[in-house]
């Protein structure tokens, strides 16, 4: 075997990716060679406006001074020590996500991603209900590993490969109030939902059919599992978007945005339900690492210090009063993970804007554009993607 030590081949990487890696990715038609802000520039000097965030995890954008200073000096300080050893920067991470997240939950589990955040969340439910069945709710997406596959709407009919399902599953019609307090019984080990929906196109959930999943799961002593892996971080306005409703979910899961860039995922439980858990019971070599824990710190810090959250309830003012137009009739969603409803295909209207240097992103919903744009998003670039929809015909 030859090993190539220089990348610098001079050859597209997107034809070296293909020749080396399992083609299982449909791929954009650019290649970004750096990025800053908002703004990602091509190897071949496009400047594209990214209304994407990298499927919602640039949070900060690109190039954001205070993440890249905590990167850098931690890496310089302390690369890694696993949880074999307590670190002051993870426990420092631990202590401003609860302090941020919704005021029943006291307790985290670092991770690596969403999926696995979701994964042991159920395993959780499971473990202290000892109970088979979960209930999800219909066009959710949870994640690709087993527990979290399984829960995800469709995944069996298309790509989840597993012979056998970990456990029951249903789905409850979204929205469907009297179909929550149906399903939701005695035999239920947990309820896992989105409060906005999005990969189904920024869908957001009612707040009554989010209230009744929780009076539902009070009344079985069912576990209610709110995933915010693309809605929390402050996305939606909110630092999650449970706060809305203030239903009080007995774990949040949270990822993508969290690290900024940085692979990380957290879930959070509540006192009673980290009691039951004992060493052993949940493991992760990597989840709560020195890099991926100074990341989380300073987006936090990031989202405090710059008010990004009333940045994100501003543009998302503007997107809904400036973007409902050319082929765009209508808006889902909240804060900035919104969904575009069109009037054709939304996959051309995606290629309509990238020819115009706007990346956005479509959804399982063939009409609906996703907007999952960086929370540093200003004004202009709202009025840059506006100008842009009304050139479309």
């Amino acid at each position: 075997m030859t090993i190539v030590l220089n990348a610098e081949s001079g050859q597209d990487p997107r034809t070296r990716e293909a020749a080396a890696m399992i083609p299982v990715y449909g791929q954009l038609p650019f290649v970004p060679e750096r990025a800053s802000g908002c703004d990602i520039v091509t190897t071949d000097g496009r400047h594209i406006l990214d209304m994407y965030g990298g499927h919602a995890v640039a949070s900060l954008g690109y190039g954001h001074p205070r993440l890249t200073q905590a990167i850098q000096e931690q890496s310089a300080k302390l690369l890694f020590q696993s949880n074999a050893v307590a670190l002051d920067v993870r426990a420092a991470a631990a202590e401003q996500l609860v302090a941020i997240a919704p005021d029943n939950l006291a307790r985290v589990f670092f991770v690596n991603s969403g999926a696995e955040a979701n994964e042991n969340s159920l395993r959780i439910a499971c473990m202290a209900t000892g109970r088979k069945k979960v209930l999800a709710i219909t066009h959710g997406f949870h994640g690709r590993t087993a527990a979290a596959a399984a829960v995800t709407w469709k995944a069996a009919d298309n790509w989840y490969g597993f012979p056998n399902r970990p456990f029951e599953v249903d789905f409850i019609p979204r929205n469907d109030v009297a179909a929550a307090h149906a399903m939701i019984d005695n035999s239920v080990a947990a309820v896992i939902f989105e409060p906005i929906q999005g990969v189904a196109g920024a869908y957001d959930l009612s707040t009554e059919f989010m209230q009744a999943l929780r009076t539902a799961c009070n009344n079985s002593a069912a576990i209610l599992i709110a995933d915010e892996v693309q809605s929390g971080m402050g996305r939606s306005g909110q630092y999650f978007a449970v706060d809305a409703c203030a239903i009080g979910p007995d774990i949040l899961t949270s990822a993508k945005s969290l690290g900024g860039g940085i692979p990380c995922g957290a879930l959070l439980t509540s006192e009673k339900l980290s009691a039951l858990m004992q060493p052993g019971d949940l493991g992760t070599t990597f989840g709560g690492g020195p890099i991926a824990s100074a990341a989380i710190l300073a987006v936090i810090e990031t989202i405090q210090a710059e008010n990004l959250l009333e940045n994100v309830r501003q543009r998302e003012a503007e997107i809904r009063e400036d973007c409902v137009v050319g082929p765009v009739t209508g808006i889902q969603g909240r804060g900035l993970l919104l969904g575009l409803v069109c009037d054709r295909p939304a996959r051309e209207v995606q290629s309509a804007l990238l020819e115009r240097d706007i990346l956005t992103g479509t959804s399982a919903d063939p009409d609906v554009l996703r907007l999952l744009p960086p929370l540093v998003l200003q004004s202009k670039h709202v009025q840059r993607l506006a100008q842009a929809l009304a050139l479309i015909t």
